[in-house]
């Protein structure tokens, strides 16, 4: 399909962000209240990132399409490096075929593996999640709740046990809810980062690591690390501007990128309108959209 940024040309200071989310993932925003709202404030480039999510990508670049708004194709993946949780951000695949979206699927069902897993095992400690009546309304109820977290993003499940523990009246003791779910198995799937550079690549797509200095669950990378991890995986850039970095860390990738010829990205990591995408000036991020054919003059 025709990409919204095909044959793309942005002013250096025409506004984009290039890591957003919607309900796909587990961001607030519907698509189209994203898309509206990026119009609205008149962005000249927008990128919704949503996790593990390649199987949406083809219809939000048809409502761009409709919107008259350019979005980038992009997808957030979840991955593992060297142990940690490592965010790869993907820019510039085609929408309908690609090699990311069997990553992303697996991602999924292993993350339902888990969820049932971990409610299997809850059942059995004792836990119950349905409102006291008969016992065959009971079991109906306790599986709906199972069924509606199924049926969730991948990236929500987790979240959404925690809701469940929270809705029933657990983890209001010694044990808080995350606790509760670690002795239970809880887990967020992830890809290796390294089939998801591979798949990525195999499609013309760039990587880039999402918010390298968040922390938060997340490595801090230094440029010893970052030494490092180009030494597992080409990596093809840094998210170098994010809200949370501080003035140091964001100068300090602007440098490493520079001298390994990095690209770089600027993303807000918007989820709703209590954090609405930020805006960054297209020229922050020249040699990514250029890179995937995206002109800035």
């Amino acid at each position: 399909m025709k990409s919204p940024t095909s044959h793309l040309v942005l002013a250096p200071d025409a506004v984009i962000d290039l890591q957003t989310h919607t309900l796909y993932s587990d961001g607030v925003w519907t698509p189209e209240q994203l898309i509206d709202y990026a119009s609205q404030e008149q962005f000249g480039l927008i990128a919704i990132t949503d996790h593990d999510r390649v199987d949406t990508v083809a219809s939000v670049q048809r409502l761009a399409t409709e919107k008259r708004l350019p979005v980038l194709p992009a997808v957030e993946m979840t991955t593992t490096w060297r142990g940690e949780m490592t965010d790869v951000l993907c820019y510039g695949f085609d929408p309908e075929q690609n090699e990311l979206n069997a990553l992303a699927q697996d991602v999924l069902y292993r993350q339902q593996a888990n969820t049932r897993a971990v409610f299997e095992y809850l059942r059995q400690k004792g836990y119950t999640f349905s409102q006291p009546s008969a016992p065959s309304a009971d079991e109906a109820e306790s599986t709906a709740e199972l069924t509606a977290i199924l049926e969730k993003p991948s990236a929500q499940h987790p979240h959404a046990l925690v809701a469940l523990l929270k809705k029933y009246g657990y983890g209001t003791g010694e044990k808080s809810p995350g606790k509760i779910l670690g002795e239970a198995g809880v887990d967020f799937a992830t890809s290796e980062i390294a089939a998801v550079v591979e798949a990525a690549h195999q499609g013309g797509a760039v990587c880039l690591i999402a918010h390298p200095g968040r922390g938060d669950g997340f490595p801090r990378f230094d440029a010893p690390m970052l030494d490092q991890l180009r030494e597992d995986v080409p990596i093809d850039g840094l998210e170098a501007y994010y809200p949370l970095h501080t003035p140091e860390q964001t100068t300090l990738y602007l440098d490493y990128a520079q001298r390994h010829r990095l690209l770089v990205s600027s993303g807000s990591d918007s989820h709703g309108p209590e954090n609405a995408p930020i805006k960054y000036r297209a020229e922050l991020s020249r040699d990514l959209l250029e890179r995937v054919g995206i002109q800035v003059k």
